[in-house]
């Protein structure tokens, strides 16, 4: 969004801020009730036109059928397109159903991609199991802040290549620019699952990327209690994944769900200011206590990536995940998850609550590739909430302190 200074209106996402735009982007007046916020419309059918003998009933600009698009939906697509920077957005039910749907439309037989060797788990078995047996679409798993590998691994047949922007769960911090650059001159899109870094915090599509990618259930939600995913991108491409994907595959996000994120995004601007300014201060706790044999994360001088996450995200912080283990065995880490008192034991991220889950060294599909103190001591998935910070450092010491007396 511009930050050129018009007479401001919530309706023009380029006259005002994105604070403003977290708050008024996508609503509507009810012209029924006139109630000021939209309202939750629970429909599975709305009203065809008097002659529907000529009628598309795949159509997606209009609404037909939920399964094409709701409206608690269209309105969450103009909101989230607008805060992201793209032309246009299609929302499914989760996260992985919206990059399925995108693989699903832009990839065919034969086509190749260059994926990051670290990456969500289920889009590792996409690219390791599913679309290569099923589809016949070729895939190269690398290193992907080794712009030398990603640039070996470009074909001919190469059509995308796809990454998230900080690493789920090694943290390792891809440079969007470069890879952009990459993909651009060999006429190949840069797709950028930016989950770990919402929009008020960094928009990979300023930096050149072609699409970008969301779990809805995350931080754009941010209370733990309802599910979607979203493409953003070129109305061109973001057709094709309407039309494709959602409205003959399915994968329609539920009126309620979108009208909870709607509402869960309001907060966002807010929400991750806090998050970022805890997670700098529970980073330099564990980096501090001898009992903790790694952290990474990118805001530490230490990490492989810092450098890259300054120049990147502008100083505006490192972001609110970080993975962690304590100086033991696996039954060590357990007992460490068990003591914690605020803190809670769950999987997801981005909630109001901070969230830690405990992965065995090679537990999850991909692991191969984490870095080798990962492979020693396996991790914990740190997710910082909005809890006070001295209770989340409290909380972790008292832990450490109970399973490793000093």
């Amino acid at each position: 969004m511009s930050d050129v200074r018009k007479r401001p209106d919530k309706h023009d996402p380029s006259t005002i801020g994105e604070a403003t735009w977290a708050v008024h982007g996508g609503n509507a007046i009810d012209t029924a009730t006139g109630a000021i916020r939209t309202p939750l419309v629970m429909a599975n059918s709305y009203k065809l036109p008097d002659d529907p003998t000529e009628f598309d009933w795949s159509v997606a600009d209009r609404l037909v059928y939920a399964r094409n698009g709701n409206y608690n939906q269209q309105q969450l697509e103009i909101k989230l397109a607008a805060m992201e920077g793209g032309e246009d957005a299609c929302v499914f039910a989760t996260g992985v159903a919206a990059l399925h749907g995108l693989f699903f439309s832009l990839l065919t037989n034969r086509d190749h991609i260059v994926v990051s060797n670290i990456t969500y788990e289920a889009i590792n078995r996409l690219f390791t199991e599913l679309l290569p047996e099923r589809y016949g679409i070729e895939a190269t798993l690398v290193d992907i802040t080794d712009l030398d590998a990603v640039r070996a691994a470009i074909r001919p047949n190469t059509k995308l290549i796809h990454t998230e922007a900080i690493a789920n769960p090694t943290t390792r911090v891809a440079d969007i620019e470069a890879l952009a650059k990459i993909a651009h001159e060999n006429g190949a899109l840069l797709s950028v699952d930016s989950t770990y870094t919402p929009p008020v915090y960094y928009r990979p599509i300023e930096d050149g990327a072609d699409i970008v990618s969301h779990s809805l259930t995350k931080y754009i939600n941010g209370h733990g209690d309802a599910m979607g995913g979203v493409v953003i991108g070129p109305k061109e491409v973001i057709d094709r994944v309407r039309y494709e994907a959602l409205v003959d595959v399915g994968g329609a996000i539920s009126p309620f769900n979108a009208w909870q994120i709607m509402r869960g995004s309001v907060t966002l601007p807010l929400r991750f200011q806090q998050h970022l300014k805890s997670a700098s201060l529970v980073a330099d706790f564990l980096a501090s206590d001898a009992r903790v044999a790694y952290v990474a994360w990118p805001g530490l001088p230490n990490h492989p990536d810092h450098d890259v996450a300054k120049r990147q995200f502008k100083g505006r912080g490192y972001g609110a995940m970080m993975a962690f283990s304590v100086d033991g065995d696996a039954s060590m880490q357990n007992e460490f998850v068990d003591q914690l008192r605020v803190i809670t034991s769950a999987v997801s991220l981005g909630h109001d609550e901070t969230l830690i889950v405990h992965v065995g060294p090679r537990q999850r599909l991909g692991s191969e590739n984490y870095p080798p103190e990962f492979l020693t001591y396996g991790h914990n998935r740190l997710s910082i909430g909005l809890e006070d910070p001295g209770d989340l450092v409290a909380d972790i010491e008292a832990a450490l302190d109970a399973v490793m007396p000093e």
